[in-house]
């Protein structure tokens, strides 16, 4: 059986990455799902690629999973104390300036959107890993093996 792990990473890089620097550009932020997808994506095309035999559509979710898992903790380590560093003071000015009391002070905001955008991109990702297979996965079944003879015309058993 093919490893899981090269692809995971690889598409977990591009899930991450991609993510976690388009998230902090005003417009671009907009397609960060496609981020998550794209990773799923590219580790099943890799995964099938690697693979002697014919690879099944759940196998592309747990690859797309895996590189979501690797993608949302790699967001997780860059974007958060981006986020932190840059809005946590702006998101307590706006809440003091419009009069809307938090029971969460700014940066325990930031945390809980980070940690809900890590899961979006794991479920993302575990689409994409979905959608890769029947894209690229071209191979046929195996043909089944031929019933067992039963040694005689007729099938029955010998009086």
């Amino acid at each position: 059986m093919t490893s899981k792990l090269k692809p995971a990473l690889i598409g977990g890089v591009i899930v991450g990455l991609l993510s976690a620097i388009c998230s902090q550009i005003p417009i671009v932020s907009l397609c960060c799902c496609v981020w998550g997808i794209a990773g799923g994506v590219v580790a099943g095309l890799i995964y099938v690629k690697g693979s002697p035999t014919r690879v099944s559509v759940g196998d592309g979710a747990i690859v797309g999973a895996l590189a979501g898992v690797v993608g949302a903790l790699i967001y997780i380590v860059i974007a958060l104390p981006i986020a932190l560093f840059i809005g946590s003071a702006a998101i307590e000015e706006q809440l003091t300036r419009t009069g809307i009391q938090m029971p969460l002070p700014g940066a325990a905001l930031l945390v809980v959107g980070a940690l809900i955008a890590a899961l979006c991109l794991i479920i993302l990702a575990t689409v994409g890993g979905l959608v890769a297979i029947p894209i690229f996965e071209k191979r046929k079944d195996p043909m089944p093996p031929p019933p067992p003879s039963t040694g005689g015309v007729g099938g029955g058993y010998a009086a």
